[in-house]
């Protein structure tokens, strides 16, 4: 263990990198709560995403390279913002207008339009429960709405009242002048309605506890602080919540940025020491564009779990977190076999690699065996040209290259098998565009059929390899012409596999029956 220890105070993965800062604050004395408390955050006005994905999954990287590192105790809040008020109705919910009823009541206050729990608020929350279990996460949920109205919250509000001047100094400095004039760090919850009010004060008092302000019909009221009477602000919120719950490492992503400073005062002015944070870049779709709940480009979770396992979106999550990434189905395939790649490289690995490899960081160091004898790009190519509708046609080929394997002792190839069949069909077929040979590609490709006719060894990937580079290699300059002639007349698309991994694959004989159908003009 110390050995591990000792290579993870100077490896350069990022999870260490930020668990090594989050240690420096507790060098000279151990936290006096007792343990490091990692938090992340979710506004539940839509279900969970992509993005809340990473941002636990990333966390807790950083939480588990922590304890790699130290020895004191650690804890993860799922922080909900629910006493949020619903500011629009989403558009992708029934009962839109029922909705429109309950408009800046707090989402655990509006009905759930799907009528299975007490509030939108609590439908909201038991998906992300849902979905934070679903992939095995070590963590414990809070709710604005219980952490406000249970008194949680008490003494940090209270504080904010008696520092209330100092607060608003910190808002005051980031707004327009039009929102000065009506601003407050309060956002009072009308007794009657029930709703978030955004109105100015005309009273804090800190001897009572109290705010007092008239409502949007010119009534008075004085209302308490505590007990859930009143909210903050967002911005406010953020550095109060750090500050009540002695929060020392929270996340989040670019669009947050600018905020950070504000954040970092408001906590301090209320009593806590900032705690460290990472800010990490967002998702991109396809045209750079950045993803959005409300336009639905880029790809969801359940999207990405329909086409490849939780590894590989794990591996993708690790990946550089500070780099823009684009986020479309085009990269789940180099995911799966990255990943892969990462697994079978990782037992002749040396500490530090080992440490530095993302396979054990998305494995808590508990790294599995890849039984994928079959590249997951290779099996997308053999559902291609076999026209595969199931896994089980696949499993004919695979056994045939890989006798060895089964479903049962290949769980990892199984189901990429399934994945693949479906992701073929999905996005490569519709897609599939393939073109006539040139005349010295036509020449090319008669000499490998010919070469593969007379082929009496094993189906080996290498040799096999080896004859098609020498069926190129005195008639293409790059060769990877060759290959993409390869690629663009016999499999429909631009790029492909090692093509003698494939033949090895595929079959000898399918080859030469699949190179005669592209002569033949049958494919194009």
């Amino acid at each position: 263990m110390s050995e591990i220890r000792d290579a993870a105070m100077s490896s350069k993965a990022w999870p260490f990198e930020e668990a090594r800062r989050v240690l420096k604050r507790y060098e000279k004395t151990p936290p006096e709560k007792g343990y490091v408390l990692f938090e992340t955050g979710y506004g539940p006005s839509g279900l969970p995403h992509i993005g809340t994905f990473g941002e636990v999954l990333r966390t807790t990287m950083i939480r588990r390279a922590f304890e790699v590192i130290s020895d004191i105790p650690t804890r993860l809040i799922c922080f909900s913002d629910d006493l949020d008020g619903m500011r629009k109705v989403p558009g992708n919910v029934p009962n839109q207008e029922m909705l429109h009823e309950h408009l800046q009541k707090p989402l655990t206050s509006v009905p759930d339009p799907f009528g299975t729990h007490d509030s939108f608020g609590h439908h909201n929350n038991a998906m992300l429960r849902r979905f934070l279990d679903t992939f095995g996460f070590d963590y414990e949920f809070i709710s604005a709405t219980e952490f406000y109205r249970s008194g949680r919250f008490d003494e940090v509000l209270l504080r904010a009242v008696e520092r209330y001047d100092d607060l608003m100094a910190v808002m005051l400095k980031s707004l327009r002048e039009e929102r000065r004039q009506t601003y407050s760090i309060f956002l009072p919850l009308h007794p009657e309605t029930g709703r978030v009010l955004y109105v100015p004060m005309k009273e804090v008092n800190a001897k009572d506890g109290t705010i007092t302000f008239d409502d949007e019909e010119g009534r008075e009221w004085t209302l308490p602080v505590t007990g859930g009477n009143v909210k903050l602000q967002w911005k406010p919120d953020f550095g109060a919540r750090w500050a009540a719950l002695g929060v020392d490492f929270e996340m989040y992503g670019k669009d947050h940025s600018t905020n950070t400073p504000i954040y970092d005062r408001i906590c301090q002015i209320l009593g806590w020491k900032a705690p460290e944070h990472f800010t990490y870049e967002l998702f991109l779709d396809d045209t750079g564009q950045k993803i959005s709940k409300s336009s639905g480009n880029g790809i969801s979770i359940d999207e990405w779990l329909s086409y490849a396992s939780t590894e590989s979106l794990s591996y993708f999550m690790y990946q550089k977190p500070k780099t823009a990434k684009r986020l479309y189905f085009d990269v789940i395939p180099k995911a799966v076999d990255e990943y892969h790649q990462q697994l079978r490289a990782y037992p002749d690995q040396d500490i530090k690699a080992q440490l530095n490899n993302p396979v054990y960081h998305i494995h808590n160091g508990d790294v599995p065996e890849s039984r994928m004898v079959v590249p997951f790009s290779m099996l997308l190519n053999l559902a291609s040209v076999a026209g595969a509708e199931d896994k089980e046609t696949l499993w004919g080929f695979i056994r045939r290259y890989a006798p060895e394997a089964s479903p049962e002792t290949h769980a990892d190839l199984d189901a990429a098998a399934g994945f693949a069949v479906r992701y073929y069909n999905d996005f490569v077929k519709p897609g599939k565009t393939y073109r006539a040979p040139t005349d010295p590609e036509r020449e090319a490709l008669e000499d490998l059929r010919d070469r593969l006719k007379a082929w009496d060894g094993a189906a080996d990937a290498e040799e096999l390899q080896g004859l098609v580079f020498a069926c190129g290699r005195e008639r293409f300059d790059p060769m990877r012409d060759w290959f993409k002639a390869l690629y663009e007349v016999l499999l429909g698309a631009s790029q492909g596999p090692r093509f003698g991994g494939f033949i090895a694959l595929y079959g000898v004989d399918e080859t030469v029956r699949l190179i005669d159908d592209a002569l033949a003009g049958k494919l194009a």
